[in-house]
């Protein structure tokens, strides 16, 4: 028997604590990221798309860890893992040849936005 199966009274009586750990880390709560930057960060990666191939930019809701950078202020955009599908199922997957195009994409924004920040007046592209 495992020590967790064996003691259910303990994990009960610390229940609260794991509760409290835990709402300290999800925010329930909106964003209160900056839309603008967004949208400026989702415009570099949408010209640095345009060497790549299409991307297209939807509004979804659900839990990532970009709730957490979104909830602190930062500029996110979410999604920029492995193209694939089935999230969470049994038939989850990845497009093993969408992964160089993947990688290109998130290392030419990271590049871009290092050597040019959101917000520099000066900001022209990729």
């Amino acid at each position: 028997m495992t020590p967790l199966a064996a003691a259910p009274e303990t994990l009960e009586a610390g229940l609260p604590d794991l509760l409290a750990d835990i709402g300290a880390l999800v925010r329930t709560e909106s964003p209160s990221e900056d839309p603008a930057a967004v949208a400026d960060c989702a415009r570099v990666a949408a010209r640095i798309g345009t060497r790549l191939g299409p991307l297209r930019g939807v509004a979804v809701g659900g839990a990532s860890d970009g709730n957490i950078t979104a909830g602190a202020g930062t500029p996110t955009l979410d999604g920029l893992g492995a193209v694939g599908g089935g999230a969470h199922a049994a038939d989850e997957h990845v497009l093993v040849a969408e992964l160089p195009r993947r990688t290109a994409l998130v290392a030419s924004l990271v590049a871009s936005l290092l050597r040019e920040p959101l917000g520099a007046p000066d900001r022209v592209g990729p």
